[in-house]
C-alpha cells in the first residue's frame, strides 16, 4: 500500500521543479519576482527610512510592506509551478487573466504613488484599479479552483496562491487607507530622501 505525501514532502517536489527551468522560465521568474522585490523594498525603505527618523506612522502603513511580503513569498513559490508543472494548463485562458491582474496591480501601485501629489485627480482612477485588481485575482482563483477539481493543480499550488490574495490584499487596501487618509506621514519621510 502506497503512503499519501505529506505536506511537506508535496511542498519538497514543488520547489524541486526549478530544476526544469529553462532559460525563458528563469527570464520571466527573475522579472516578475524581481519586479515585486523592488515594491517590497521600496515601500519598507521608505516606511523604515521614516521610522528611523522618528516619523509616527498609523500602524496600519506597515501593512502595506508586511502585505508585500507575503506576497512576494507567495508568487516565488507559485511560478515555480506555472512554469513548469501547470504550463500548458495556465493557456487556456488563466495567463491571459494573470497578465490583466498584475496590469491592474501596477496601474493601482502607480497611481496611488501619484494621488500623493494630485489626490482629487487620481483619486477615481486608483480606486477603480485597486477594485479591478481584486475583481481579477477572484477570477484568477476561481480558474486555479475549477483546474484544482479537474486534477489538473495540487495543494500547494492552492496553499500559494491563498496567500497571493492575503498578501494583495492586505497590502493594497492598507495603501488605499493610507492614500483616502491623506498619506499621514509621508511629507515627513521625504525630506530625509536624497532626491527630494
Amino acid at each position: 500500500m502506497n503512503r499519501e505525501a505529506t505536506f511537506i514532502e508535496d511542498t519538497i517536489t514543488y520547489a524541486r521543479r526549478i530544476k526544469q527551468f529553462q532559460r525563458e522560465d528563469w527570464t520571466y521568474y527573475l522579472s516578475w519576482v524581481g519586479l515585486m522585490l523592488g515594491l517590497l523594498f521600496s515601500t519598507l525603505g521608505f516606511v523604515v527610512i521614516g521610522w528611523i527618523n522618528g516619523v509616527k506612522y498609523p500602524d496600519y502603513v506597515w501593512s502595506v510592506p508586511i502585505g508585500t511580503f507575503i506576497f512576494v513569498g507567495a508568487i516565488a513559490f507559485d511560478t515555480i509551478g506555472h512554469q513548469t508543472a501547470y504550463k500548458e494548463a495556465l493557456k487556456n485562458g488563466e495567463r491571459l487573466v494573470h497578465a490583466i491582474t498584475i496590469f491592474a496591480g501596477i496601474m493601482s501601485c502607480i497611481l496611488l504613488c501619484l494621488g500623493y501629489r494630485w489626490p482629487e485627480l487620481f483619486r477615481i482612477p486608483t480606486l477603480v484599479f485597486v477594485i479591478l485588481s481584486i475583481f481579477y485575482s477572484v477570477i484568477d482563483e476561481w480558474m486555479h479552483w475549477m483546474r484544482y477539481m479537474s486534477g489538473n493543480s495540487d495543494r500547494i499550488e492552492m496553499w500559494s496562491h491563498f496567500f497571493i490574495f492575503v498578501g494583495h490584499l492586505i497590502m493594497i487596501l492598507a495603501w488605499w487607507r493610507w492614500f483616502d487618509s491623506g498619506y499621514p506621514g509621508v511629507r515627513e519621510t521625504l525630506q530625509y530622501l536624497p532626491l527630494f
